[in-house]
């Protein structure tokens, strides 16, 4: 499945439930001071997850460009880039957890024919002034993930905010917890420098994220605490690059068809193998990201 027939299908998908296709912002935004790139599709969104009517409607699905600068340092690895396409749908104030997640599972299973036995799913375990999300983990039993394939984490791993976690948020930042799916590589061994156990969240590559559905329901109030907003939203991303890998057997984004060119051009340019070696594979990862 190559990269373009997973852009049609995804629109298409959601498309078919009632969302209604928007088109991408600019990579540089404009009257938006708070960043000086487009670095997720529900960016130039804030307006309408906070209560603004969208002039489209409630429920809208896009491709957007972005580029994360903070990622910089982890590009050289087989998943992270710092410019990437994200896979977007949006419920400004309409649907909520129950239908979000069913339709995520079924655009991976289905609709990309991903097995259900290799994706394990994430979920918020909670903090003193957010509860724990326990509404997600059973939507995620009644569609068939079992218990011990649904591993709770905090606010580092499984809130989401442009910020950060809730205390890194400045005031009039909106954000909350997600619900993240990863699939697992079976053929990769768990390295133990990245931790005695492997799980989801694991940096050994055994584990590559695909898609996270937050659910932004929180704004930073003045005296550092969170309040709800008017409406409950749901914001969905997913990496066009991972899907492309993962549907395709791949563990590496950079031999799918959105960087093979680039692969392709670079081992003419300098006569060196992309997979000659795990070093040669990084400085290629590199270079490849940043054209």
């Amino acid at each position: 499945m190559t990269s373009g027939q997973i852009r049609e299908s995804y629109i298409k998908f959601f498309e078919g439930r009632g969302h209604i296709k928007i088109e991408p912002a600019p990579l540089v935004l404009e009257n938006d001071p708070t960043t000086l790139f487009t670095s997720a599709g529900m960016q130039p969104l804030i307006p309408y997850l906070k209560g603004e009517p969208h002039p489209k409607g409630k429920r809208l699905v896009d491709i957007q460009p972005s580029l994360r600068l903070q990622d910089i340092e982890e590009v050289g690895d087989a998943s992270h880039t710092t410019f990437f396409e994200m896979l977007g749908n949006w419920s400004l104030g309409d649907y909520f957890k129950k239908e979000q997640l069913s339709w995520c599972w079924e655009f991976f299973t289905k609709e990309l024919g991903l097995e259900a036995e290799r994706l394990y799913v994430s979920v918020f375990e909670g903090t003193k002034e957010v509860p724990k999300d326990t509404e997600s983990a059973e939507v995620w039993k009644s569609l068939g993930v079992p218990e011990e394939r649904i591993f709770y984490y905090g606010v580092d791993k499984n809130w989401w905010s442009r910020s950060g976690t809730p205390e890194a948020m400045p005031e009039g930042e909106i954000g909350g917890p997600d619900s993240e799916v990863f699939f697992e590589f079976e053929d990769v061994k768990h390295d133990k420098k990245f931790g005695e156990e492997c799980h989801p969240n694991c940096q050994c590559g055994r584990f590559m994220e695909i898609g996270n559905s937050v659910f932004i329901q929180y704004e930073k109030k003045e005296d550092g605490t969170l309040s709800e907003l008017p409406q409950k939203n749901v914001d969905f991303g997913g990496g066009l690059e991972r899907m492309a890998a993962v549907v395709n057997g791949y563990s590496d984004v950079f031999l799918t068809d959105v960087y093979e060119p680039a692969i392709k051009a670079i081992e003419k340019k300098t006569g060196v193998d992309y997979a000659s070696s795990e070093e040669n594979a990084i400085d290629f990862r590199v270079i490849a990201d940043h054209l």
